[in-house]
């Protein structure tokens, strides 16, 4: 069949988001302090739109200001008359009521200019600052300068604690550092051993054995027995398996447990402490409390710019539109943005409110009484009640969180899925969890619960939920097996 080019019309559905659609998608799963510097940035970009001055509201405007009035305010009427916000690009019809287009937009506009600036403080002085913490191997690095006196026996510790990695241990073995190195490994060992004397003590071990020996050495602590635990039982102690590592060395279960107590005061993991974690502050996006019998709810906008259209370049608008028409279609444009961006604002404050708003009266008892009244909740059920798409309320839940009397919640803590009871209710995982990490708080040490048990017992109380579940939601509080709860209470009765 021979190949010819042909022109066909077809008529196709597909999903187009208009650009004021993904501004106002990008907006919602956006923190505070992310939206912040999404404002700052528009801010730049956009000379339509300022932040509003409330210091300077009602006060005189200024000889420049009042001129540009005088020239521009006979012009701006009829051009904002023309601009259409329905359509993709803005028309001048001439027959619009400057009302109508401004319906929704009147906090925004603004009388006089107020150019954006940033209040002055005094500068931090950059001699007391550090720009980073040092790392586990700037500070072993520093240290082998102090140590290593040959440029053979530096730039061998330089490679071996450049495959150190974030807990301290050498992640290479000796024989490959020998290779790589072009060296013996016996080498290797002697400069490895001094390292592992460095601080932190223990850097540079092959594995936990290695570690906790390397520290007791350095602490000259001459417990034989303690030694032995960690040479030749540390899988058992690992398992807490205290009864058969007394076996094992042949001790009284009494001496077990007091060399325990001997190597949890050593440090598995040297590096760690020279890791950069950072501690996260959260701050709320929504604020919660309760006035009489009622539960208010208020977005927290503290920091928050409050934006306005700068009314100096509506009027250059108006002028503009006498007879330059590049600065006329420039400025015609950024209009149009800045009225969309702010109603994307208003939008997503809106989004936010009905979904907090939902999560509150949902949620009442729980704010009232506790965890034992919280209810299961869904991303569906509040996108049905508030007439959005499933996926809008994963992103206004994102990264958001709720200041309540009972503390500070992310949203998504409010979202889990329903269990069942006998009588046909539904009840929330959460609570199900609360039970049993209550269950296992109370329980007899001499004779912990097995998940069955723990099982029956709900049952009891109307929560009938399989052996395995209750493992999961076990695992999940990070609450050890019965037999190693067990282990660890009968070693704390022989102390």
């Amino acid at each position: 069949m021979p190949l010819k080019q042909r022109l066909d019309q077809r008529q196709v559905q597909k999903l187009i988001l208009a650009p004021a659609l993904q501004q106002a998608i990008k907006l919602l799963p956006l923190t505070n302090l992310e939206l912040i510097e999404v404002i700052d940035e528009e801010l730049a970009q956009n000379p339509m739109i300022e932040i509003e001055d409330e210091a300077r509201e009602g006060a005189a405007k200024d000889s420049e200001t009042v001129a540009a009035e005088e020239a521009g305010v006979k012009n701006r009427d009829s051009v904002l008359e023309g601009l259409n916000l329905e359509s993709t690009e803005p028309k001048l019809t001439g027959d619009t009521p400057e009302d109508n287009f401004l319906a929704g937009f009147q906090d925004y506009l603004d009388d006089g200019f107020r150019p954006h600036f940033t209040e002055s403080r005094e500068a931090v002085s950059l001699e007391n600052t550090i720009s980073r913490t040092p790392s586990l191997w700037d500070h072993l690095n520093w240290q082998a300068t102090l140590t290593f006196f040959t440029d053979e026996d530096r730039e061998l510790a330089e490679r071996i604690i450049g495959d150190i990695n974030d807990d301290g241990y050498l992640i290479t073995t000796v024989d490959e550092l020998a290779r790589l190195n072009q060296t013996t490994p016996e080498k290797v060992e002697a400069v490895r051993a001094k390292i592992k004397t460095f601080d932190p003590v223990g850097c540079g071990s092959l594995d936990l054995r290695e570690a906790l020996l390397t520290q007791m050495d350095y602490l000259q602590l001459q417990d034989e027995m303690a030694r032995k635990i960690v040479s030749e039982g540390l899988p058992l102690l690992e398992r807490s398996d205290y009864a058969q590592l007394a076996r094992v060395l042949g001790v009284p279960l009494g001496e077990i447990r007091e060399r325990i107590d001997l190597i949890k005061s050593l440090d598995p993991a040297p590096g760690r402490k020279y890791t950069e974690e950072k501690t996260s502050y959260v701050v709320p996006d929504i604020i919660v409390s309760k006035e009489g019998d009622e539960w208010t709810i208020a977005l927290n906008d503290e920091g928050l710019p409050r934006l306005r259209i700068s009314a100096y370049y509506r009027q250059l608008l108006g002028k503009a539109a006498q007879g330059e028409p590049e600065a006329y279609s420039f400025l015609k444009d950024r209009l149009k943005k800045a009225l969309w961006f702010m109603r994307s604002l208003d939008q997503r404050n809106q989004t936010i409110y009905k979904v907090a708003r939902f999560i509150v009266d949902r949620q009442k008892e729980f704010f009232e009484k506790g965890i034992d009244f919280i209810r299961p909740l869904t991303l569906m059920e509040i996108a049905q009640d508030i007439g959005v798409h499933e996926s809008t309320v994963g992103r206004v839940v994102a990264n958001k969180f709720m200041m309540t009397p009972r503390g500070v919640f992310s949203l998504k803590y409010f979202f889990h899925k329903a269990l069942q009871g006998n009588y046909g209710e539904d009840v929330s995982s959460l609570k199900v969890k609360d039970k049993i990490r209550k269950l296992v708080e109370s329980e007899n040490k001499d004779n912990p619960m097995s998940d069955i048990e723990i099982g029956k017992i709900l049952a009891h109380e109307d929560l009938r939920i399989a052996r395995r579940t209750v493992a999961k939601y076990r695992n999940q509080l990070k609450i050890e097996p019965s037999h190693i709860r067990k282990r660890k209470s009968s070693m704390e009765e022989k102390a």
